[in-house]
């Protein structure tokens, strides 16, 4: 089946508006016309792609699924102009980059340093929770996202993930605290904890390893920020279980001492990368 994309951007741009009229005004044809070439394509498809509710018209299953591949064949072909439209032969623009909110910044800063120097590429960072990254990047308003946990995938996920690095993680905190002791389980039955909460990547690890220490343990703080998890342990609020990538000055400065690694957990981190994309050229120099 060879599909009519003429016919997709007409019922994309009826989807959109919902009325056939206000959409035959914008596309500048006649309501017949739309209305014909809509029944085309749906003749082809084999399949309803509207419901009528009243004077609105609303999609139907298979329409909902015609729209989110409709979303991503304009979107690419948007981007693939803005990306040829550039008057200068490099074509350089900038790489727009998302990040979990959470995110370790000091990760984020070591994953750019191929960016950064005399062969720099521009880029744009924007932060945000999955939920606000994941529609933008199969919107093709992001190049990539940096995640430390990888959302689950369905047949109609757009994107792919690739695993660019594993962290371990370790037991840290004050000097005073930690008081020369490199003894996990003494450290984590013993004192206060700063734990990741439960829907990070490396909570499930932390969990498994302290049900089997056989005895109760004080959670002081389950923070979803790794920069906030940084100063409560700076703060000698508890003992702190996360990736000494995160407190990397602190540990050099002597403020935080890592007591030890835990060798069971550790945390990944990976790249989403939208699917039938093309790619900015710096991508592949971060991977």
């Amino acid at each position: 089946m060879t599909l009519n994309y003429n016919h997709l951007r007409y019922f994309w741009a009826v989807a959109k508006e919902g009325h056939l009229t206000r959409a035959a005004h914008k596309l500048n044809v006649s309501q017949s016309a739309l209305s014909t070439q809509i029944a085309k394509l749906e003749a082809q498809l084999g399949q309803k792609l509207f419901e009528r509710k009243g004077r609105t018209l609303v999609l139907s299953p298979a329409g909902r699924i015609a729209l989110s591949h409709c979303e991503v064949i304009f979107e690419s072909g948007e981007a693939l102009a803005r990306r040829l439209s550039s008057d200068s032969g490099d074509m350089v623009h900038p790489l727009r980059i998302g990040a979990l909110s959470t995110l370790s910044r000091n990760f984020q800063l070591e994953l750019l340093e191929p960016l950064i120097g005399a062969d720099r590429v521009p880029f744009t960072v924007r932060s945000g929770s999955i939920r606000e990254l994941l529609p933008a990047l199969e919107a093709h308003l992001l190049d990539i996202v940096l995640v430390n946990q990888v959302p689950l995938r369905d047949a109609t996920t757009s994107w792919t993930a690739r695993i660019i690095d594993e962290r371990p993680v370790g037991v840290i905190g004050t000097p005073h605290r930690i008081a020369g002791r490199s003894d996990h389980a003494e450290l984590l039955v013993g004192e206060p904890l700063i734990l990741p909460t439960r829907d990070s990547g490396f909570r499930n690890g932390i969990d498994l390893m302290i049900e089997g220490l056989g005895e109760p343990v004080s959670i002081v703080a389950e923070v979803d920020d790794m920069a906030m998890m940084r100063l409560l342990a700076r703060a000698d609020a508890g003992i702190a279980i996360l990736p000494p990538i995160v407190v990397k000055d602190e540990l050099a400065s002597g403020e935080l001492v890592e007591a030890c690694a835990l060798a069971e957990v550790s945390e990944q981190f990976a790249v989403l990368i939208p699917e039938h994309a093309f790619l900015h050229p710096a991508v592949e120099r971060l991977l």
